[in-house]
């Protein structure tokens, strides 16, 4: 008996060395079958490792640190199963048990979202709270405070679950929530950029399993789930940050050292060495250390878990984060090995620049990346220059100018040359990090109506932010908490309920209406989806433009001047000829096209032209 204990007791502290196992499982039939295991434990890199199974060993590396060792295994041809791993030291060992899983069928060639796509964005925290009971939790450190702007306010993907409907209805069909990892920061932890634990959804939104059932709730619907990724760095409440697997782990000046963000210098031929290091080696914000791409342990750990969570939890895409502050050829590497082992998978990496040459740089394939022999591998990125035109006011300018309303516009589409595919780019009036459109426009319908007309008709991939669609507004001037008010009616006890036609104002129905109108209409036009695009120069600061196609052809009419405009229409016959009329899509109404069109100020026409 007390040899039973005994024996206990040993295989009681021997298990304890190993206090991680990063991925924690992974799959048959990977393209990526070279899998590099992560153990961490006490003083673990002083054993002898083996594996069961007629399973190969192909490497095992050890770094100054050690209380890690990486152990890679080959996977290819081998089936399903569960193995053992043994740790030797002398006399004492233990063991781990792992498993490989069967791939879901048809896993490495699942769809991903497209310019069919309309995305509603969600700040995760700020939605709906739809489990009260995980609002805080003992094994993290901020605790709801819904009174603190900055601070958790108890949104969650159970949430997100319960709304899912509202969120279809409004025409989306597919969701990007902030990123839902866990980040144990003290305070403002809230938008998860600075994650602690990338193989763990924060227990304050929920679980692995409800995200996984937040896919299969979205995949009935026909809709798509996006993970919002970041790789260009983590929290500094990381568990490793406590005890790096290797010293140059993240990038260390030493330990803290300010990006310059300028990001130009990852393909500027005149900039210096050191300018060009601290750009992209620098750490975003003090509390967000810098993960080095460049240390391939590094690289395959970030390619491994992004994989891993494709995999495991059935996503749709991503959205990357920062993607240009991350060393350029490590993450178009980490790129490139996403979509080797999911061809369709569509990747949008936030490269916020102000120029449509510098953003092409970032798209795969690019002329302009191949100047200086670097492609990305990237698929879509985000128009921020389209951004800039709406969020600098392009609405507001009412009088027709050379470099004003909707010239901005114009201007923008008139350097697509530059894009080597401008179908997968995201286009959006705002985001989390931005000015609100309601703010800037003041709740104004009219200038609602024009932007969002823009975004749901031009080429590229149209995004929502939530909320817009209600009018919600909110001033970044005030700090970021203000541009993440809470969705009126995602919490118990709300008063005003805007998931709910009964519940909304008429001011948000009003929005509501329109918005769901135009996305819905949206949804089955392949004209809109991949249709070709031609513009023409905006006169008294109307803009006319259309999307078309050899059977369908679309006009769009903005009219941003503060005054009724009458359109000639003989001016548009390379796109009109053969059709005589259009009909409103929002209104029903028929349009007569041999003549003219009068408009009335701060308006808009979406036509769909007939023979």
């Amino acid at each position: 008996m007390k040899k039973t204990l005994l024996l206990l007791l040993i295989s009681t502290l021997s298990f304890a060395q190993i206090d991680r196992v990063e991925p924690p499982f992974w799959w048959s039939d990977m393209n990526h079958s070279d899998l590099q295991i992560m153990f961490y434990g006490k003083n673990i890199a002083q054993n002898e490792v083996s594996v069961s199974n007629n399973i190969i060993i192909k490497g095992i590396q050890k770094t100054e640190n050690p209380n890690y060792v990486f152990v890679t295994i080959d996977t290819k041809n081998i089936a399903a199963q569960d193995f053992v791993f043994t740790f030797k030291n002398k006399n004492k060992s233990f063991t781990k048990n792992y498993s490989l899983k069967a791939r879901k069928e048809n896993s490495r060639y699942r769809e991903s979202y497209d310019s069919s796509d309309m995305i509603y964005l969600i700040m995760s925290d700020r939605f709906a709270n739809g489990n009260p009971n995980n609002d805080s939790d003992a094994s993290v450190i901020e605790k709801a405070n819904r009174s603190n702007k900055d601070g958790r306010h108890g949104g969650d993907i159970e949430g997100i679950i319960q709304n899912l409907d509202y969120i279809q209805n409004l025409g989306a069909t597919a969701v990007w929530p902030t990123p839902l990892c866990e980040d144990n920061d003290e305070r403002g932890s809230y938008h998860t950029y600075g994650q602690s634990d990338v193989y763990k959804i924060d227990p304050r939104f929920g679980t692995n399993d409800d995200y996984l059932r937040l896919s299969s709730e979205l995949h009935k619907r026909g809709m798509k789930n996006i993970m919002d990724y970041v790789t260009n760095h983590w929290g500094y409440k990381h568990w490793m940050m406590d005890d790096l697997p290797t010293y140059d782990w993240i990038h260390q000046f030493p330990g803290y050292g300010q990006t310059n963000y300028r990001m130009t210098t990852q393909f500027d031929s005149n900039a210096s060495e050191i300018d060009t290091k601290n750009c992209m080696d620098g750490w975003f914000v003090r509390s967000m250390p810098d993960l080095n791409q460049s240390n391939p342990l590094v690289l395959n750990y970030l390619t491994q878990n992004a994989l891993w969570w494709i995999e495991y939890a059935d996503l749709d895409g991503f959205r990357v984060d920062t993607y240009s502050y991350n060393d350029k050829e490590g993450i178009a590497k980490w790129t490139k090995a996403i979509t080797d082992e999911y061809p369709h998978f569509n990747i949008v990496g936030e490269v916020w620049m102000h120029s449509q040459a510098q953003m092409a740089y970032w798209q795969k394939d690019s002329k302009i990346g191949a100047m200086q022999s670097y492609n990305s591998h990237l698929p879509s990125v985000m128009d921020f220059t389209l951004f800039d035109a709406i969020s600098n006011g392009a609405f507001n300018e009412d009088k027709a100018n050379w470099d004003k309303g909707m010239i901005r516009l114009y201007e923008n589409f008139t350097n697509d040359f530059l894009y080597p595919n401008t179908n997968n780019l995201l286009v959006f009036a705002e985001n989390h990090d931005t000015q609100r459109f309601n703010e800037t426009y003041k709740k104004d319908f009219k200038k609602y109506q024009m932007a969002m007309t823009l975004i749901g008709t031009i080429r590229g991939i149209p995004q929502l932010y939530y909320g817009s669609e209600i009018a919600m507004d909110g001033d970044k001037g005030k700090g970021d908490g203000d541009i993440r008010h809470d969705f009126p009616g995602g919490w118990k006890g709300d008063t005003n309920n805007a998931f709910t036609a009964a519940g909304r104002t008429a001011e948000q129905q009003n929005f509501y209406d329109f918005t769901s109108k135009l996305f819905n209409w949206r949804k089955n036009k392949e004209v809109i989806h991949n249709g070709k695009m031609k513009h023409y120069i905006p006169e008294n600061n109307v803009y006319v433009y259309f999307r078309y196609n050899d059977s369908e052809s679309v006009m769009v009419v903005i009219n941003n001047s503060d005054e009724k405009q009458t359109v000639t229409t003989n001016r548009f016959k390379e796109n009109t000829n053969g059709y005589s009329s259009a009909t409103d899509v929002f209104t029903h109404n028929t349009v007569d096209l041999k003549n003219s069109i009068t408009m009335e100020p701060k308006s808009v026409l979406l036509l769909e032209l007939k023979k």
